[in-house]
């Protein structure tokens, strides 16, 4: 009997000494501890652990953050840059048009002269001379009402228009007023009399009215 126990304490000892258990305890011990590293984790519905995002797809989310934020701005950049174009592409047009209406600005304005001068010779010649018992004069003075005419006939041709703005109410932007007077039987602020005709040439003014407006006795 003192036998058989010996020999069982011996086979118990031998087992526990036993390489193949030595080697397999530390691999039992970090197994553990690596479960009880991985209970920080975020767990999910049913319970069960899940590892955090790793350090790629942060990156990865990242990048796509500050690569919407560029498109946004490079697109934003690209609208106003369109818009800014618009913008100079219609008022260069707007040029373009104006200097084809006004470029004959100045050489309607010296041909005004020609037609004031006109103006004032038909004023001047007496009616009560023109006869036939006197056909030069006549011929003279049909001569420079049709040039008077022709004239006027090209003015509206190229947009050049006379402004005759007598009886009207004065308006700065198209006359000038050149004295004031209280005229019987007319109303204070408009034109009594128009001492030189003015133009417009395609709605704008070219040169004022020169008239003389009534006043508040």
């Amino acid at each position: 009997m003192a036998n058989w126990c010996v020999r069982a304490v011996r086979q118990s000892y031998s087992v526990l000494a036993s390489p193949t258990l030595v080697r397999a305890a530390p691999r039992l011990l970090c197994t553990a501890a690596q479960q009880k590293r991985s209970g920080t984790g975020a767990e999910d519905e049913n319970g069960s652990h899940k590892p955090d995002p790793s350090a790629k797809e942060k990156a990865l989310t990242e990048e796509k953050t500050q690569l919407e934020g560029q498109l946004k701005d490079v697109t934003d950049k690209y609208k106003r840059a369109l818009a800014d174009t618009e913008n100079l592409r219609q008022r260069s047009q707007k040029m373009v048009e104006d200097a084809k209406l006004f470029g004959v600005q100045g050489f309607c304005k010296d041909l005004l002269e020609v037609a004031d001068i006109l103006e004032k010779a038909t004023e001047s010649v007496p009616k009560e001379e023109i006869t036939a018992a006197n056909p030069h004069l006549k011929n003279l003075y049909d001569g420079l009402v049709m040039t008077e005419v022709q004239i006027q006939k090209v003015f509206n041709k190229h947009g050049l228009v006379k402004l005759n703005p007598d009886g009207q109410k004065f308006d700065p932007y198209e006359h000038e007023a050149v004295f004031h007077a209280p005229v019987e039987g007319k109303e204070p602020g408009t034109i009594a009399i128009v001492t030189k005709v003015g133009y417009k040439l395609h709605g704008r003014t070219l040169r004022p009215a020169l008239v003389a407006v009534v006043k508040a006795p």
